[in-house]
C-alpha cells in the first residue's frame, strides 16, 4: 500500500483562556458560583502540593468547550497570579453527564509535557467517492512538546486518500518544529476499504443465510428434547 502524503496539519497553537477558581477547604459548605453549586477540582503538578477547588459550571463549560484536553489556559485561584495549566481528567455524573469533579495539571513552561491532541479530518477521499468505506484508527495522537509550542490540534486532508491503496500513517505527519510523536512510525491512521465485489457479497449473503439456518435456539433444543422425552414415556405405557 502506498504512504499518501501531502496532507496538511494544523500550526494553530494554544490561545491563553482564563478560568477562575476558588479553594476549597475541607468540610467548607460550597457557597453558589454564579447562581450554582460549584464543581469540585483539584490541581496539582509543578513541585506543588494539590490544592482543593470549587469551580463555577458555567465558566468550565465554556473553557472545556475551547481547550478540552489539549491546550493551555490561565488558572487564577482565589485572585493570585495566574498560573498555567491544562485539564488532566473530567468526572461526570453516570445520569446526567455533568462534570462533578476536574482534575488541572499545572504546567511549567520550561519543562517538556507530555498530551494527546486530537485529530480533525478534513476534506473528500476520492476513493470513498467510488464507494469505499473511510478507516479510521485513530483519533488522536500522542506528542511531547514544550508548552509553547503545543498545538491545539492535527488536521488531517483526507483528499490525499485517491485509491484503494493509499494510507495516511503516523510517520506522514509533518508535525511542528520542536513536537515529537509518541506512536509507531507505520501505525495506521486513515484509509479507505475497498467495496466487496458482487461476487464476494453474494458469498457473504449465502455464509450469512447458511449460519442463520444452521443455528437453533435454546428454546427450540429444549422444546424437541421435551417432545422427545413424551414420545419415550408414551412408548414405556404401552409396554407396561
Amino acid at each position: 500500500m502506498a504512504k499518501a502524503t501531502g496532507y496538511r496539519l494544523s500550526t494553530k497553537l494554544n490561545f491563553m483562556a482564563l478560568l477562575t477558581a476558588k479553594t476549597r477547604k475541607p468540610d467548607e459548605a460550597a457557597e453558589p458560583m454564579n447562581g450554582r453549586e460549584p464543581i469540585k477540582g483539584v490541581v496539582y503538578g509543578n513541585g506543588i502540593p494539590s490544592v482543593s477547588l470549587n469551580i463555577g459550571p458555567s465558566d468550565f463549560l465554556h473553557l472545556f468547550r475551547e481547550v478540552k484536553y489539549s491546550s493551555l489556559f490561565d488558572l487564577v485561584i482565589d485572585d493570585a497570579e495566574p498560573v498555567k495549566a491544562i485539564i488532566q481528567e473530567v468526572q461526570v455524573h453516570p445520569v446526567t453527564m455533568n462534570p462533578i469533579h476536574i482534575d488541572f495539571r499545572q504546567i511549567r513552561m520550561d519543562q517538556p509535557i507530555t498530551v494527546e491532541v486530537p485529530l480533525v479530518f478534513v476534506g473528500e477521499s476520492d476513493a470513498v467517492k467510488m464507494g469505499g468505506t473511510l478507516i479510521k484508527n485513530l483519533d488522536e495522537v500522542e506528542i511531547e512538546c514544550l508548552p509553547a509550542k503545543l498545538p491545539k490540534e492535527l488536521v488531517v486532508d483526507l483528499s490525499v486518500l485517491k485509491t484503494y491503496e493509499d494510507r495516511i500513517v503516523v510517520s506522514s505527519l509533518q508535525v511542528p518544529e520542536g513536537v515529537a510523536l509518541h506512536h509507531d512510525a507505520e501505525e495506521l491512521i486513515a484509509a479507505v476499504e475497498e467495496p466487496l465485489s458482487e461476487e464476494e457479497q453474494k458469498k457473504l449473503e449465502e455464509q450469512d443465510i447458511g449460519d442463520v439456518t444452521a443455528v437453533k435456539s435454546e428454546a427450540d433444543e429444549k422444546k424437541e428434547g421435551e417432545e422427545a422425552a413424551a414420545t419415550d414415556e408414551a412408548g414405556n405405557d404401552k409396554k407396561e
